[in-house]
């Protein structure tokens, strides 16, 4: 028998086995309520008392607006889906354990009648179709290791996007390894309406319509983004329209440059219309460049503002400190209120934001933040510290890392926002030796709720998006050492740092180059308080 803990936080209802009971709570019955927010019953209980596990919760659902429902554990699923069945309020689905998604879940969330978004892990073809008939939109989080630049590219990363994906883009000539994963691609995606190629290229257009064919793909555009003034080459993609145009409705369309229209356009018209238009592009450029600048102002000024009131807020608590006060965190510190070695500082900030998971400074840069941790590694992308929207979003851990007693390897995750310089903004400097030589420079201070902790910087390198060095724990010391060697090979620099199996170590990732690279940073745990 499972004791299951279900607990409402915004407008999402979390529900998982609760794996250690105090004892007040190993002797409850079924339907006790631990606290306002929080209610345990047993899996037992739940499945002999359905409708009334169904009434309850609608109610639930109803008084607090929810839209959501996160189940942490797959096996609870079945059981959790068929209580919820009926409740239409509820929306969305977040399944958090990774694992792939099987049929009797996949069916259990059709019943509901209610569900039209799911967040999982990994799902099979086959049920990812089922639930596209039934209108439910599918993400998986699972990344798929690129192996060619078409996917690369694309950001066919996993295989939710490769299922909904509706644009593409083609660089000819095509490698063989593109061609295969092109030909996966379109048997597997359902939704493909565009395909923009870089120029023409006979073979390679050839073999893309013959591949369409092959897999009956009709109503496609193909875009040539390529100024074509050669009458030959237009007239071999206008025969191309007529004997496509009436058995799989392919177009081709040539998509001219701008520049290259308003050089047609210019020779045609009066010096005093260039002029103007001159004069016009002058002021969008100006009002663009002006448009940024104003933009970056206004996203330090924010952040600017919400570490004002952090700081405000530890001073003030530091103030009042013998004033008591309820601070329930996160998931991994479901009973963070009776925990003992809470800094005041940190007790501050969990009064500001319960997601409060610790302190990241890295020296000689902007990054100076206290860090959160959500149940996924979506939420704290667009929202900031306070959980308003926000485009720079906010420092965050990893959702699987354990804050207590850490992981093996601790991530933590920030956008690189180059212009403004907040957030991982100004991580790029790591890569420039004459940051990363200084001796000061290879300290980064990462504080947890619990300790003050000093890390030594052992690996920076940027490397093309993958997921393989964001990995928290490991089943064995042979795997673990695998990783270590694997990271440390990788440096652009040779800090002839010691880092063993026995060590914790601290990741930091970025996006850079356009979103398709990762800068990342690894430090080794040398000394905590």
């Amino acid at each position: 028998m499972n004791k299951l803990l279900f607990q409402i936080k915004d407008n999402k209802l979390f529900v998982q086995i609760k794996k250690r009971l105090n004892t007040d709570q190993k002797n409850i019955i079924n339907t006790n309520v631990i606290s306002q927010n929080e209610l345990l019953f047993s899996d037992e209980y739940i499945a002999e008392n359905i409708k009334i596990m169904r009434s309850f919760l609608k109610e639930l659902v109803n008084d607090y607006n929810i839209d959501t429902l996160v189940i942490k554990e797959s096996n609870i699923a079945p059981l959790i889906l068929e209580v919820i069945t009926g409740i239409t309020k509820i929306k969305i689905l977040h399944l958090l354990e990774e694992t792939i998604l099987n049929y009797k879940i996949c069916e259990k969330i059709i019943k509901t009648h209610s569900i039209v978004y799911v967040s999982v892990y990994n799902i099979p073809t086959f049920l990812l179709e089922m639930l596209d008939r039934e209108n439910i939109k599918v993400s998986s989080r699972n990344e798929i290791l690129f192996s060619s630049k078409f996917m690369a590219y694309n950001s066919l990363d996993n295989y939710s996007s490769i299922y909904y994906k509706s644009k593409i883009i083609l660089n000819f000539p095509l490698l063989k390894d593109d061609e295969e994963d092109f030909e996966a691609f379109i048997k597997n995606n359902r939704y493909l309406k565009h395909i923009y190629v870089n120029k023409v290229n006979k073979n390679d257009l050839e073999n893309i319509l013959e591949l369409l064919e092959k897999e009956k793909i009709k109503n496609i555009k193909i875009h040539i983004e390529q100024n074509i003034n050669d009458f030959e080459l237009i007239e071999y993609l206008k025969k191309m329209n007529k004997k496509n145009a009436k058995t799989n409705k392919i177009q081709f369309k040539i998509d001219y440059t701008k520049e290259y229209l308003e050089d047609n356009i210019m020779n045609q018209v009066q010096l005093n219309t260039i002029k103007v238009c001159i004069i016009i592009s002058l002021i969008f450029v100006s009002s663009l460049v002006a448009y940024v600048f104003y933009s970056n102002y206004v996203s330090m000024q924010k952040v600017d503002e919400i570490k004002d009131d952090i700081s405000n807020a530890i001073a003030s608590y530091s103030e009042n400190k013998n004033t008591t006060t309820d601070i329930t965190s996160n998931d991994n510190q479901i009973d963070g209120s009776n925990e003992p070695n809470i800094t005041d500082d940190m007790k501050a900030l969990l009064e500001m934001n319960k997601d409060t998971v610790g302190w990241l400074k890295v020296n000689n840069t902007n990054i100076d933040y206290p860090v959160v941790q959500s149940y996924d590694n979506d939420y704290y992308l667009k929202k900031n510290f306070k959980g308003d929207e926000d485009r720079n979003g906010w420092v965050f851990v990893d959702y699987r890392a354990d804050m207590k007693n850490l992981s093996s390897n601790t991530i933590i995750f920030g956008h690189n926002m180059y212009y403004s310089g907040v957030m991982f903004g100004t991580l790029y400097k790591a890569e420039h030796s004459s940051w990363y030589t200084k001796e000061e420079n290879q300290i980064i201070e990462f504080d947890t709720l619990y300790k003050k902790m000093k890390w030594k910087i052992f690996s920076i390198y940027t490397v093309p998006k993958t997921s393989d060095y964001l990995i928290a724990e490991f089943s064995t010391k042979e795997k673990y050492q695998s990783f270590l060697d694997m990271i440390t090979k990788r440096s652009k620099y040779n800090f002839k740092t010691e880092v063993t199996t026995d060590d914790k170590i601290l990741t930091l990732s970025t996006c850079t180059k356009n979103g398709t690279w990762r800068l990342v940073i690894h430090a080794v745990l040398i000394n905590e308080e």
